[in-house]
């Protein structure tokens, strides 16, 4: 006995051409920004504990190497971990009249943000950024609650093609 079920036809899908398209990675230097970015965020804890060790070595409570040994290990894992899975987590995409943001491991945040709502564009480069030759670009909308959207990691001259890119839009819909 042959049954055949008809099942409705699925209800078409909205365009979703922009949000369902492949994300453009960042720019690799991005990735050994943050990695000498986190070696610069654990230095301080590396010498809170030599300075711990350093007391308890004094009053012959612990052996040496016992607090820096397993804090330097663990700096080094996220040294190496933490950057490449941050790197790995960021995208974008850009199209004719819009920009869309991937980012976050945990909390994914995925942002879109139509020209037409841009008020004005940032690239901004800090030492570390100029050193590997990435920028950020900034987006600033109407509005007080994320009324910014920073894309950092780009390459600096892309970010700053993008961001004539996205004036030229902007004076195109001006006009």
């Amino acid at each position: 006995m042959d049954q055949t079920i008809a099942l409705a036809p699925e209800p078409a899908a909205p365009d979703q051409s922009l949000d369902d398209g492949e994300l453009t990675k960042l720019n690799p230097n991005y990735a050994h920004a943050l990695r000498v970015q986190t070696a610069l965020m654990a230095i301080p804890v590396l010498i809170g504990s030599l300075v711990l060790e350093a007391i308890m070595r004094e009053n012959a409570l612990l052996p040496p190497g016992v607090i820096a040994g397993p804090v330097l290990l663990i700096a080094i894992a996220l040294i190496i971990r933490i950057p490449s899975r941050r790197y790995s987590a960021r995208g974008y995409q850009i199209s004719a009249d819009r920009l869309r943001v991937v980012r976050g491991l945990l909390f994914r945040y995925d942002t879109v943000v139509p020209f037409s709502r841009v008020q004005h564009i940032d690239v901004n480069q800090g030492p570390l950024e100029r050193f590997f030759g990435i920028a950020t670009l900034t987006l600033h909308t109407a509005g007080n609650h994320n009324s910014s959207v920073a894309l950092p990691g780009l390459g600096e001259p892309l970010a700053r093609e993008m961001r004539e890119t996205i004036r030229a839009h902007i004076r195109r819909d001006s006009l």
